[in-house]
């Protein structure tokens, strides 16, 4: 193809086509940029100039022949994948399109409770039904862990039907299953390996990190490039490995993804490949270094737990992802979503999240030295002016849920609003989770138990971003009937 790292095929077109001047008698409206200068001032007229539609010259994702094409090439391999998809519905996308790829009307999918949304959305879209592995948890920090291999073996012994396993990894909080293991076994019963992989993107440029979806030999991963790998929010890759058919995926991600794809995406994912190639190595040992530092340093502290490799186990703690700054703050009697709100109004310091127990700094080749400092001296300060006892804190991050039907069932049965303070003993038909991480605390199909609503209003009065359910304040839940 005469193509290497150092090409960006769809960013190179786009400066080819700006320089070509073309009079626009298509989409979008704003006529790049000059039908809308609130919006060309405020984003720039170099930003608004790209904005453009498919066409000819820049190929059309849909059905990729020249740019594009050409780009998803470097990015397979750059990725030691032997098909890569841009994805400009963010990770959500690739994981629903993984999802149903490998799942039709009944079929059955292994998977950990503690998924993202977005994989619980993918079954109520193909009616797969789950076969949940409910992962151990760490009862100190109160964060569930990775998937044992003895549960998958027994999932697998008990479905032996199922089609495919879907594995985080690593989590939100850096935490990776023996990925290599699980691939092995789920591809000895003919099952395909599907990996969530959105916090993982790194992996793939950086020394002395995980094994990667792609090196243990998984199915497909999804990336969320813009998470670590620096492109545009909701740009990711979906990746896929030899025994898959891309020219059908290609048709499954085309049932739901958009078909004026945004260039400024495209090019990002483009332009953030080729940066990652050649000097992701060096990117990454920088960010590595920061957190190593800023960890080191929290811990010094006092009362705050920094963890990292110190908590692998060989199975349900396979590895840690030590980029990932996750933080338990319990010992300093505030929650981690109170940490997370005094950080941001009382030091104009924004982490990514708080959950009960715990923080997680997202830390990148963007962040500086001085940054860095200044969210350790921040939590210094907080501890000193906001701590207290750490007892009567609720430690329960993860409660294992009773699954009582499935989640499109669930989502299409005929329901009734009860207050929540009512709602036990009924099955959710909708979900309830604090945003971020949004892993739902309630699922569609679950039922509701004292100790979840107990969950729901600790969180809520904590401060937690409580989303998925039609009542905005989380006072009434959908049930069946």
């Amino acid at each position: 193809m005469g193509l290497s790292q150092i090409n960006a095929p769809i960013y190179e077109a786009l400066r080819r086509f700006r320089r070509m001047r073309v009079v626009p008698f298509d989409v979008p409206g704003h006529k790049r940029g000059r039908g809308n200068m609130e919006l060309t001032e405020f984003l720039g007229e170099d930003c608004m100039s790209v904005d453009v539609n498919s066409m000819k010259p820049l190929d059309n994702l849909c059905h990729p022949v020249s740019v594009i094409k050409d780009a998803e090439y470097l990015a397979s391999e750059a990725f030691g994948a032997e098909n890569v998809f841009f994805m400009v519905g963010g990770t959500t996308s690739a994981v629903q399109s993984m999802i149903m790829y490998a799942c039709k009307n009944g079929d059955k999918i292994i998977m950990p409770r503690n998924v993202h949304r977005s994989a619980i959305n993918a079954l109520i879209l193909c009616d797969a039904v789950p076969v949940y592995v409910n992962p151990e948890v760490n009862k100190q920090l109160g964060i569930s862990l990775g998937m044992s291999v003895e549960q998958v073996e027994k999932a697998i012994e008990e479905n032996p039907d199922a089609k495919a396993i879907l594995v985080n990894n690593p989590t939100y909080y850096g935490i990776c299953s023996d990925l290599k293991k699980i691939t092995e076994i789920a591809h000895a019963h003919g099952m395909l390996v599907l990996v969530d992989e959105a916090h993982g993107t790194h992996f793939y440029f950086g020394e002395n990190f995980p094994i990667t979806a792609m090196q243990a030999g998984a199915d497909m991963a999804s990336v969320s490039m813009h998470k670590s790998g620096g492109s545009l929010t909701q740009s990711s890759f979906l990746l896929m490995g030899k025994n898959i058919n891309s020219d059908y995926m290609r048709q499954v991600i085309n049932l739901t993804q958009t078909t004026s794809a945004s260039y400024l995406l495209l090019s990002s994912l483009d332009i953030s490949r080729k940066r990652l190639a050649l000097s992701g190595r060096e990117i990454f040992a920088e960010t590595v270094s920061m957190a190593e530092y800023a960890r080191s340093e929290i811990n010094s502290i006092g009362g705050y737990y920094a963890y990292s490799r110190e908590l692998i186990n060989g199975d349900s703690i396979y590895d840690f992802d030590v980029s990932k700054l996750s933080v338990y703050t319990l010992p300093i009697g505030l929650a981690g979503i109170e940490v997370y709100d005094l950080l941001r109004d009382e030091y104009d310091i924004q982490i990514e999240f708080g959950d009960i127990g715990n923080i997680l700094a997202y830390i990148s080749v963007g962040d500086r030295k001085r940054d860095i400092e200044r969210l350790i001296s921040a939590m210094s300060e907080i501890k000193r002016r906001f701590g207290k006892s750490g007892t009567g804190m609720l430690t329960q991050e993860y409660i294992t849920p009773i699954v009582a039907e499935t989640p499109r069932k669930a989502f299409y049965a005929d329901k009734m609003s009860l207050p929540l303070e009512k709602s036990a003993g009924h099955v959710c038909s909708e979900f309830v989770m604090c945003y971020p991480p949004g892993i739902p605390i309630l699922a569609p199909g679950e039922l509701i138990t004292e100790e979840i609503i107990e969950y729901i209003r600790y969180a809520k009065d904590k401060g937690c971003s409580m989303t998925g359910t039609e009542d905005i304040n989380i006072e009434y839940l959908n049930v069946i009937i």
